[in-house]
């Protein structure tokens, strides 16, 4: 009799403690996790002493007419390829930056991959495959194929789904669209990161503490969840600019983390169709070097841990994507002055429905049609938007 009181009284102590363990490893993880984003922010910083601008996001090479993707990185390089150096990855930054004779098997490939390497979703090529821990939240369990490299740290791109290609057509040659597209991707890109053009600290007219400069994000575990798997917005695609909150109805009221199960999925290679989520070789967070919209960007839209919503079922194409995270109620930013901050998902957002979309030919009613207008969003937009002259007057 006494010894199994002795056993009982063992497990009511044990029920007790291992929630408190368990509580007590999260928030290692979660410390490690802004540690993390602590030495991405001093890497931006080295960066620009360095250079006199950030890293480009969506940068990189293109060959005259296009070229293949084995000759060339496309110029869809992510902001974390350039950051290599100053987060201790020079040796991986060598074999990047030189032509490299290996392939990810360690065979010998000849002739040899090109400096700054082929398009950054070549599983074949070494560097791109390679999972770097400081570009890994540990709360995060993903891992494994079908991605290559996993990242849990975002590029912010601003208050506007508009977030792909910039001024240069992607498919030939880096050649300019055209004069109104140039100023319609000045006036769509408002975030402290402008894909695929220069930017500098001296551009974000907010002020560095006030503006976010990374965000961080869940990767895909193939659950469906909202914020790792991207739905294509059901109906036209401007739909996705008129209200942010399109994909919401298809989110399942049983379990609202994840998609409702009668919402199809795309198989690989396939187009998902309205109201299709993404198939499942384009999760989110799967390729640390691709600088494409669901890879490494986000957006100040809706608040953290909201659905992803994407155009025309395409990796790179316009997306609403917030941050997300494993962690309890929100998800940490980093600052452009390297402050790592914890946004809840009770961050003011606003009320206003449609999404910022300048348009040039149209002036969309119900958008602020004027470049530069303040962002829509609440203090989560303000917060995304580098250069519209928003006063923050309340702590975050």
């Amino acid at each position: 009799m006494e010894l199994l009181v002795v056993i009982a009284i063992i497990g009511v102590l044990v029920g007790l403690l291992l929630p408190a363990v368990q509580a007590a490893r999260e928030a290692a993880r979660r410390m490690s996790c802004s540690n993390n984003f602590k030495q991405i922010g001093l890497g931006l910083h080295n960066y620009h002493a360095a250079f006199n601008q950030i890293p480009t996001h969506m940068g990189g090479t293109q060959s005259s007419g296009g070229g293949t993707n084995q000759l060339n990185n496309q110029q869809i390089l992510s902001y974390l390829v350039g950051i290599l150096p100053f987060v201790e990855q020079q040796a991986l930054w060598e074999q990047i930056s030189n032509p490299n004779a290996s392939n990810a098997d360690g065979s010998a490939k000849s002739p040899p991959w090109p400096a700054m390497g082929p398009a950054p979703y070549i599983g074949t090529y070494g560097p791109w495959a390679t999972e770097i821990p400081t570009f890994r939240c540990p709360s995060d369990p993903g891992k494994g194929l079908p991605s290559l490299g996993r990242s849990n740290y975002a590029a912010c791109v601003g208050d506007d789904a508009m977030t792909n290609y910039g001024p240069y057509h992607p498919w030939f040659g880096g050649e300019r669209w055209g004069d109104i597209l140039v100023n319609d991707a000045r006036a769509h890109y408002r975030g402290f990161f402008k894909p695929m053009l220069k930017s500098r600290f001296r551009d974000v007219l907010d002020g560095l503490a006030n503006t976010i400069a990374a965000g961080e994000m869940n990767t895909d575990l193939g659950d469906r969840d909202i914020t790792t798997a991207a739905l294509n917005n059901p109906g036209a695609w401007w739909s996705l600019t008129d209200n942010r909150n399109h994909c919401a109805s298809l989110i399942s009221a049983e379990r609202p983390q994840f998609w409702d199960a009668s919402v199809p999925q795309a198989s690989p290679g396939s187009d998902p169709g309205d109201g299709g989520l993404v198939n499942s070789d384009f999760g989110r967070g799967y390729m640390w070097a691709v600088g494409e919209p669901l890879q490494t960007s986000f957006t100040t839209i809706k608040a953290p841990n909201s659905e992803l919503c994407i155009i025309d079922g395409n990796p790179g194409s316009e997306i609403m994507a917030s941050a997300s995270s494993r962690h309890q109620g929100g998800a940490h930013v980093l600052m452009g002055d390297g402050a790592v901050k914890f946004i809840t998902e009770s961050i003011d957002t606003g009320s206003h429905n449609g999404m910022v979309f300048w348009d040039h030919a149209t002036n969309r009613p119900g958008a602020p049609t004027v470049p530069g207008s303040p962002s829509p969003f609440g203090l989560w937009g303000a917060l995304g938007t580098r250069a519209s002259k928003e006063v923050i007057d309340q702590e975050f």
